[in-house]
C-alpha cells in the first residue's frame, strides 16, 4: 500500500464563507460535492464539511482522510497489521474508499481514485 498524501477534515457551520478563506489561503479552487446530505467543499489538502449535525458528529470520528493508489490493496494490508474496517471498499464520487479503526483506536478513511471496474 503507498500512501500519496493526507487530507485535513474540518466540520464548518458556514460553507461557503469557509470556502472563500480555504481558497484564498491554499491558492487552489474549490472541488464541491454533496454526500449523505453533507456539503463538502475540498479545497487543497482541506476537505470542509458541513450539514446536519447528527451527521457531522460521526464525520469528526474519523481523524484523517488518506490518499492511496488502491483501496483494496489498503483493505489487505490494514487487515493484516489488526486494523478493522468498520465499511468498504465502497465507490464515492471521486473513486473509492474505506474507513478503518487502526488498533490504537483512530479512525482514518482511505481513498484511491479509481472508478468502479477500473
Amino acid at each position: 500500500m503507498k500512501i500519496l498524501g493526507t487530507t485535513l477534515r474540518v466540520c464548518v457551520d458556514d460553507l461557503d464563507r469557509s470556502t472563500a478563506f480555504y481558497e484564498q489561503l491554499t491558492g487552489a479552487e474549490a472541488l464541491r460535492f454533496e454526500r449523505g446530505g453533507v456539503q463538502v467543499a475540498a479545497v487543497g489538502c482541506f476537505l470542509l464539511m458541513s450539514g446536519p449535525e447528527a451527521e457531522l458528529e460521526v464525520l469528526r470520528k474519523v481523524a484523517a482522510t488518506i490518499a492511496v493508489t488502491d483501496v483494496d490493496a489498503a483493505h489487505a494490508k490494514l487487515t493484516e497489521s489488526g486494523a478493522r474496517v468498520l465499511a468498504g471498499p465502497l465507490a464515492t464520487p471521486a473513486g473509492r474508499n474505506l474507513i478503518a479503526v487502526h488498533p490504537d483506536g483512530s479512525v482514518f478513511e482511505y481513498v484511491d481514485q479509481r472508478k468502479p471496474g477500473a
